[in-house]
Formats: structure tokens, C-alpha cells, sequence
């Protein structure tokens, strides 16, 4: 939202110092990240204790390992401070029409709502195994086809890949480096040398 303002008050001739920031998506990422850190530690404490406060804290069977008493008592519904602390950010400082962000924001808040139904299920409905593991799957799954689905057909994803020929290397003019962008099923393995899977 943040860039959009910027964008907005450029358009219309208003200049705020420090504003121009926002074009550049290094600065805006380093305040997502900052953001985000600030409220996990500020308010995740709160919510935390909020949560305790209202009884909302799991329950372990006695299986006899070493340790499990000690998960007695955590908040179920703290994935809220995960959710809070990653969609605030995004909202605020990128550019939330990039397709990348939108399936962002579907993914985390199909997640949550996935988490959020399990925990309802096992302390507003007293449900002591929660949303089936049939049902989890499912919604993954689901997830996984609609992510797929939109990055296979969607024009904005594409890929754009270096010179395999290393001579091509133009240090004054990077984008020279990399071949027209083009859309094509490739994945990445991290940690690999080549890398690329077709």
C-alpha cells in the first residue's frame, strides 16, 4: 500500500522527503522485514498470553517421552502471530498486484484458515483429534493445484535465464547476461550445481 502512495503523490506532484525510498524493493523489503520482527516480538508476547489467559492451551497425552509435559499449556492458536507477522508486511510494503504476492497472500491465509479450523475443532469443539488428516491433505493438495495451475497459465510468470556460454559475461550492462524471458516448466533444487530441472 505503502508503494502505491508513493506512486500516487509522485503522480500528482507531491514530493515527501524520504518517500522516494519506497521505489527501490531493497529498502521496502529490509522494512518488511523489520516490520514483521516487531510484531513476532512485541505482540506475539501478548497474543501469547492472551491466548493462556483464555484457556486455549494444548493438551498432551501421556505417551511417557522425555520432555512432552512440557508442551502443556501452549497457546494452539499461535500461528496467528506467523500469519499477522507475514501479511502485514506484504500488505503494507509490496506491490500486492505482483502475481507472486497475490499467491502469497492466498497460500498463507488458506494455510491458516487450515490451522485455525484444526484448533477449533479440538478446543471450541472439544475434538480432541481435531481436523482429520484426510481433510489436511486435501487441503494442500488443493493449495498445491491451484498454485500450479495459476503458475502454469498465468503470462506474468516467466523465466529468465543466464548464458550458458560464459564469454557472454557483460559487467557494464548486466541484463545482457540473460536470455529473453520466456515461459517454460523449469524448477530449481537448491544447493546443486546444475540445478535446472525441464
Amino acid at each position: 500500500m505503502l508503494y502505491y502512495l508513493y506512486e500516487y503523490l509522485t503522480a500528482h506532484g507531491i514530493h515527501i522527503p524520504g518517500l522516494g525510498m519506497l521505489k527501490y524493493i531493497s529498502f521496502r523489503a529490509g522494512m518488511a522485514v523489520l516490520l514483521s520482527l516487531t510484531i513476532a516480538l512485541v505482540y506475539g508476547k501478548r497474543i501469547i498470553n492472551y491466548l493462556r489467559a483464555k484457556q486455549m492451551g494444548e493438551l498432551v497425552r501421556d505417551l511417557g517421552l522425555d520432555g512432552q509435559k512440557q508442551k502443556e499449556g501452549t497457546p494452539t492458536m499461535g500461528g496467528l502471530i506467523i500469519i499477522l507477522a507475514t501479511l502485514i508486511p506484504v500488505l503494507l510494503f509490496t506491490r500486492i498486484t505482483n502475481i507472486y504476492i497475490v499467491l502469497l497472500i492466498v497460500t498463507v491465509i488458506w494455510m491458516g484458515a487450515i490451522g485455525f479450523l484444526d484448533d477449533y475443532l479440538k478446543k471450541v469443539k472439544k475434538n480432541k483429534d481435531g481436523l482429520s488428516g484426510k481433510f489436511k491433505i486435501v487441503g494442500q493438495v488443493g493449495l498445491g493445484l491451484i498454485i500450479g495451475v495459476t503458475m502454469y497459465f498465468h503470462p506474468d510468470i516467466t523465466v529468465k535465464r543466464k548464458y550458458a556460454d560464459a564469454k557472454v559475461v557483460n559487467r557494464n550492462n548486466v541484463e545482457q547476461n540473460f536470455m529473453p524471458t520466456e515461459k517454460i516448466t523449469v524448477s530449481t533444487v537448491p544447493f546443486a550445481k546444475n540445478n535446472d530441472l525441464e
